[in-house]
């Protein structure tokens, strides 16, 4: 599977963006999909996570109530909604799947990548 992440830019402070991340090639509800981001000098983190169906998510604890991840079979789309964004949520967003039969928070365990889209948000 090929993915494209997109929906990225410049913010300010409490606005809200969405990123989506475009699946082309194989069986897209076959995959669980996840969402990471790398801050500028900083290692790359887990975001969100669904599983194949869409039934069941995790955030990370700095974006719970203010994210959610949701996915579109139907579109080969998934998606991170993002809301009272912060400062700290710059960074370069990336969105990966995996053949799992479950969502995962481990970076390793996705092997398909998206090229990474770049949020800015200024305070």
């Amino acid at each position: 599977v090929q993915l494209q992440a997109s929906g990225g830019g410049t913010a300010q402070a409490g606005d809200s963006l969405t990123l989506s991340c475009a699946a082309s090639g194989r069986s897209f509800s076959n995959y669980v999909v996840g969402w990471f981001r790398q801050a500028p000098g900083k290692e790359r983190e887990f975001v969100a996570t669904i599983n194949r169906n869409g039934d069941s998510t995790f955030h990370v604890d700095s974006v719970k109530g203010r994210f959610t991840i949701s996915r579109d079979n139907a579109k080969n789309t998934a998606y991170l909604q993002m809301n009272m964004l912060r400062p700290q949520d710059t960074a370069v967003y990336y969105c990966a799947a995996a053949r799992l039969t479950h969502w995962s928070r481990v970076e390793r365990a996705y092997d398909y990548w998206g090229q990474g889209t770049l949020v800015t948000v200024s305070s």
